[in-house]
């Protein structure tokens, strides 16, 4: 029997409850998992319905349950059942995980004269028996002539049942009388509380079952097996299509906990406008849009949630994998390929600010299927979808959203709470299907350009930008193509950069170590727009300074600046998890906000005033504003220098005196020194003094004998990749034979084949990460500075085959599994290839 059998209604709460976070899935024994036979001794389940229970009990927050009113020992004996599925026996006063209750005295003395009494009243009765259980006896009068039956059950209600103390359960031919208080919905209620369950599925055919599908309630499912009143909402007729409830239940849990074959994260392409981004799979599905910017909900989260949480997909009706994937030349243009068919995706710039368009055109001469599936807020409001004339139009949202698309014939599904529209197109070769997502808007109206000249527009933003810089004759593809992708996470209109386009792509598949990049970075954005700058583009950096003085305006000193902040520049709200997505591949928790931003790092000093002495260089000049705020940073710094932080791997651990951030303190001193030098500016008569304090603090205490190395911090042995940054800043000189052994450290303990880890050391979280890539640029850098040239080229070349086909980078490569990690695309990779690129091109 397949799941199209069971009732529509009975499949659609079915898929909604499959989506919990924590769920769990209980049943009764008789009747539901085992048919009803009339010696109870031969009573079995059946395989698929073990099979299904036992495969639900191993995914990830799921738990399962059998809940019967046979004896704990003879279920367990009779149902074989795994251990992975709970097994609460005698009507829930026996369960095997702990919560078998302890007779007292009293209740011991009644138990036993119950099974006096009881044994008196069937005594001479043929066809009844006695089922002794260690809190209850169950009366079976099923194999009994019926008269007799009735005349035992009669004696046992008018006797035993009215003692005080003694809890009365009727089911089928079956009387149980407990010596506790104890019923199937009191075993549901502690198995749900035990587990934390945010939904439970119970299936049941007994009267005895109605005290659990009473406790049913909110998300909670119940299921009626065969005939009879039943509080259950829903119903099927026999144990087969409880098997199969089982089956379609596990497929629909199982996909959205893990979802289809997650694409491998460096094959994801990314859209972009002056403001907004998008990700696209590598068979051109829409999995990744938010609105009304990057950071704000997604529309789609196909790339957290599977399909159910959003997305939009074009590909041949007749499937197949597509043949490759692109960026057209010197753009953020996307086309995906097929044999007789092409994708064209772009988002548009020059939009007004509280709009985000997708153009997507579909050319070729084969029919594809087009399947639109928004669901803003994370899935988290109904949507309905209508249409019109001209496209589709999306209702139920706080933002306005359309989809124009002339001339196309929808099928609009539902699951119950969200619309899907389905269509067939067949475009023409002279004649292409287009597609234009409209969010922020109701107008279904015609553009005022066509599409070709709107592609042209798209296409010219970024080439007549890409075509300005001043690219390395190393890897010049793959620099322009990083140029452009940082370009990308800038927002124009405010000057704010993203340190990555997404939330929550996974350190570790499976794991927990998820985060939301999708702000700006005080560090990271000084690091991108400076890494611009230095290719010829001056325009972010100015947007960025400009965002940060906003900032610096709101606040008292910059020793008050956040370490992040939105891409507007107001303080982010509190960090959040959104349980109804699994997570890309099952890792979970989806986060939203980030706890980093109540931390303090004294390093982000450092690259903002790095960035200023390189815009002043390229600029050939100081602004005033630029000036007072590195005094600022300066002064902030003889304040704090010597106070332990977080630092720049953020740590949820109490802060420590770390290398890294007091090298970014002597940072800032230095470099500001040298402004003041350079373009005649008055400096501090401390500051050079000062500076030769933090370097001497720095050499006494950063140096360990032990290890031979710069560690991680003043108090421990432990190594991080940041320290490098004691001879890449010139504190020391890189031929000081104290960085040689450190780089040389370093790349013994945390260099493994094409990658570099930030630290080994535990760190406060569960689980692994893999190694970063701006951790091997800085090893590159490294191996130029202590003359090992060959090592830096091998290893860059590493960095560089670890970028996906579109030459886009996230954040972190596992060299064991041979697969990325991180959000994506990761501003702190490209930089670093950037950099690698430009220092062995000298």
């Amino acid at each position: 029997m397949t799941a199209e059998a069971l009732p529509a209604e009975l499949r659609r709460a079915i898929v909604q409850i499959a989506r919990t976070p924590r769920l769990l899935v209980a049943c009764d024994y008789d009747g539901t998992l085992a048919p009803i036979t009339s010696n109870p001794d031969e009573a079995r389940p059946l395989p698929e319905s073990v099979g299904a229970l036992r495969s639900l009990a191993g995914l990830h927050e799921t738990t399962t349950a059998v809940i019967s009113g046979r004896a704990l020992r003879d279920l367990a004996t009779l149902s074989r059942l795994p251990a992975e599925v709970h097994l609460v026996g005698s009507h829930g006063s026996e369960f095997d995980i702990g919560f078998v209750h302890a007779l007292d005295a009293k209740a011991r003395e009644l138990h036993r004269k119950l099974e006096a009494e009881l044994e008196k009243l069937v005594l001479d009765v043929p066809g009844v028996s006695l089922e002794v259980k260690p809190a209850s006896i169950a009366v079976h009068v099923r194999r009994a002539e019926y008269d007799a039956g009735r005349r035992v059950l009669a004696a046992v209600h008018n006797g035993p049942c009215t003692w005080q103390g003694v809890t009365t359960t009727d089911g089928k031919e079956v009387v149980e009388l407990a010596v506790v208080q104890t019923d199937k919905g009191r075993a549901l209620d502690t198995l749900r509380h035990q587990v934390n369950a945010t939904a439970a599925v119970f299936l049941g055919d007994d009267v005895t079952d109605e005290k659990a599908f009473a406790r049913l309630s909110g998300p909670d499912l119940g299921v009626k097996v065969g005939d009879g009143e039943s509080l259950a909402t829903y119903r099927v007729p026999d144990t087969v299509d409880v098997a199969t409830v089982l089956a379609f239940l596990l497929e629909e849990r199982r996909h959205w906990l893990y979802g289809e074959q997650a694409p491998p994260i460096e094959r994801i392409s990314m859209l972009a406008s002056e403001r907004s981004v998008a990700l696209l799979t590598p068979d051109a599905k829409l999995t990744w849009l938010c609105h009304p910017g990057p950071d704000a909900p997604a529309v789609f989260a196909d790339l957290l949630g599977g399909p159910g949480a959003g997305h939009f997909s074009i590909k041949p009706h007749r499937n197949g994998l597509p043949l490759g994937q692109r960026y057209l030349p010197n753009t953020m243009t996307v086309e995906t390929r097929w044999s007789r068919l092409l994708v064209t995706d772009y988002l548009e710039p020059d939009s007004p600010p509280h709009r985000t368009d997708i153009v997507r055109v579909i050319s070729g001469e084969a029919a594809a299927q087009v399947v639109f599936a928004p669901r803003p807020e994370f899935g988290g409001v109904p949507v309905r979808l209508v249409t019109e004339e001209d496209g589709l139009r999306v209702l139920g949202t706080s933002e306005p959203i359309v989809l124009r698309a002339p001339g196309v014939r929808w099928e609009i599904n539902s699951d119950g709470m969200h619309d899907t529209a389905v269509a067939l197109v067949e475009p023409k070769p002279e004649r292409p299907v287009v597609l234009e997502l409209r969010c922020g808007t109701t107008d279904l109206g015609a553009h005022e350009l066509s599409e070709i000249d709107r592609r042209a527009r798209a296409g010219a933003y970024w080439s007549d930008w890409a075509a300005t810089l001043k690219v390395p004759t190393v890897q010049p593809e793959l620099v322009s193509r990083s140029a452009l992708t940082l370009r990308g996470l800038c927002n124009t209109d405010t000057g704010g950069v993203l340190a990555a386009a997404t939330t929550s792509l996974p350190e570790e598949i499976g794991g927990v170590r998820n985060w939301d990049y999708r702000y700006c970075w005080i560090r990271d954005a000084a690091m991108t727009v400076r890494e611009l700058v230095t290719l010829g583009s001056l325009d972010e950096a100015d947007g960025y300074l400009r965002w940060l003085h906003g900032v610096l305006a709101t606040l008292a000193g910059p020793e008050r600046l956040h370490p992040l902040y939105t891409l507007s520049g107001s303080v982010i709200g509190a960090e959040a998890v959104i349980e109804s997505l699994p997570g890309f591949a099952g890792s979970r928790p989806v986060r939203v906000g980030n706890l980093a931003n109540h931390q303090v790092q004294l390093d982000v000093f450092g690259p903002v005033v790095e960035l200023v002495v390189t815009l002043a260089e390229a600029r050939g000049e100081l602004r005033d504003q630029d000036w007072q705020m590195v005094r600022a940073m300066a002064e902030a710094v003889t304040r704090r220098w010597n106070e332990p932080d977080h630092g720049i791997w953020e740590e949820r651990h109490v802060p420590r005196h770390r290398v890294y951030s007091r090298v970014m303190g002597w940072v800032t001193i230095d470099r500001a020194i040298k402004l003041g030098e350079i373009y005649d500016r008055e400096i501090p008569a401390a500051w050079p003094s000062l500076r030769d304090a933090i370097a001497a603090d720095v050499l006494e205490h950063g140096w360990n004998d032990e290890v031979q190395a710069f560690t991680t911090a003043y108090d421990g042995t432990d190594l991080d990749a940041a320290s490098l940054f004691v001879g890449l800043t010139g504190l020391i000189d890189p031929g000081d034979q104290r960085f040689q052994s450190t780089v040389t450290a370093i790349e013994a303990e945390l260099r493994s084949g094409s990658t570099v880890y930030r630290y080994h050391r535990d760190d406060g979280l569960p689980g692994s990460e893999g190694g970063f890539h701006i951790c091997a640029a800085w090893l590159v850098e490294a191996y130029l500075l202590t003359g090992r040239r060959t090592e830096a080229e091998e290893l860059f070349e590493q960095l560089v085959d670890a970028a996906g086909p579109t030459g886009l980078l996230p954040e972190q490569y596992d060299p064991i599994a041979e697969r990325s990690l991180g959000n994506h695309p990761q501003a702190y990779s490209h930089i670093g290839l950037i950099r690698c690129a430009n220092l062995l091109a000298q």
